[in-house]
């Protein structure tokens, strides 16, 4: 018998094709972390790439943020970046003597936060409440988001010289983080014959057009909310997540905000795979990106080389699996 979907999931995938294909024209491979890319987009997520230096994080943030369209605005982060410098200052005009709010960077619908660990934890804070709330505050006055608000920050890996850990508060806001490894020996080989063959590479990124505009994409977003989840499955994201407050080999577990965003990321995968309902399968692939950053390994594991991956790996092993 032939499975029908309960929601027309159609115009979902006409949309990622073409954004797919916008994409295609100037990033080599990468194809998962593209596709988690638009998950999260689907699913109203701010989104951590982690990789190091030249594997092509912030030219796939900037090609994805050109195939919607949105305002764009980028800040690049650096030690001696302001808080001011992100959200915006209050200046003194003299024509009406009154002081009038000059906003930031971050005031735009898709905001790449380039090197984001580069900055302190003062200016990281700045980052907080608008991540979180869609708003900020400045002087007493809030100014809320247009949407859709998505950040994209991209970061080198936490050892390398000049770049600060990100505090706790502030990782738990992304709903993804993306570890960006290095292409295969045949796509770099691709890279290097596009280089060599076409035109440079900005010339190539100016040419990716919108592939839909900011109202397709609130459209989209509704019908992420109605992907059917069975309640089985509810309790098994409960379990996965819960496991991570009790290991003994973690410091820190995740919070109820990971549950939240495990379910919202498993249903927006779902869709644009061309299902209107979650698996098992859905939970296990997303726990790693949403719990990645979330949990803190004790010392002990850390000494031992463990790595977050191995612990959540661990625990959907030792998970009952619903069926």
């Amino acid at each position: 018998m032939e499975f029908t979907n309960r929601i027309e999931l159609s115009d979902l995938q006409e949309a990622v094709n073409r954004i797919k294909s916008e994409i295609g024209q100037v990033v080599v491979g990468q194809h998962l972390t593209i596709e988690y890319i638009l998950t999260a987009l689907l699913a109203d997520g701010h989104i951590l790439l982690e990789g190091v230096p030249g594997v092509a994080k912030t030219l796939m943030a900037k090609v994805i943020a050109k195939t919607i369209e949105v305002e764009f605005g980028r800040i690049q982060f650096t030690p001696d970046l302001m808080p001011s410098d992100v959200l915006g200052t209050s200046l003194y005009n003299t024509k009406n003597t009154e002081f009038e709010f000059k906003k930031g960077p971050v005031f735009a619908n898709i905001v790449l936060v380039d090197e984001v660990n580069r900055a302190p934890a003062k200016t990281q804070s700045a980052l907080f409440e608008v991540m979180e709330e869609r708003q900020v505050t400045v002087d007493g006055t809030t100014y809320p988001m247009s949407e859709p608000f998505l950040i994209l920050a991209t970061q080198n890996p936490v050892e390398h010289e000049g770049t600060y850990r990100l505090p706790e508060a502030q990782l738990d806001r992304f709903l993804f983080k993306l570890t960006v490894g290095y292409p295969t020996a045949a796509e770099e080989a691709e890279i290097l014959k596009g280089h060599n063959e076409r035109r440079r590479l900005r010339d190539a990124v100016d040419e990716v057009k919108p592939a839909i505009t900011a109202d397709q994409l609130n459209a989209l977003r509704d019908k992420i909310l109605m992907v059917h989840v069975e309640e089985k499955l509810l309790e098994y994201i409960v379990s996965v997540v819960g496991a991570t407050r009790a290991h003994p080999a973690l410091f820190l577990g995740a919070s109820p905000r990971a549950s939240v965003a495990l379910l919202n990321s498993c249903k927006a995968l779902a869709a644009l795979r061309g299902r209107d309902f979650i698996t098992p399968d859905d939970v296990q692939e997303l726990a790693y990106p949403v719990l990645r950053h979330r949990i803190i390994l004790t010392p002990e594991r850390e000494m031992e080389g463990s790595t977050p991956d191995d612990l959540i790996r661990l625990i959907l092993e030792k998970t009952a699996v619903p069926r």
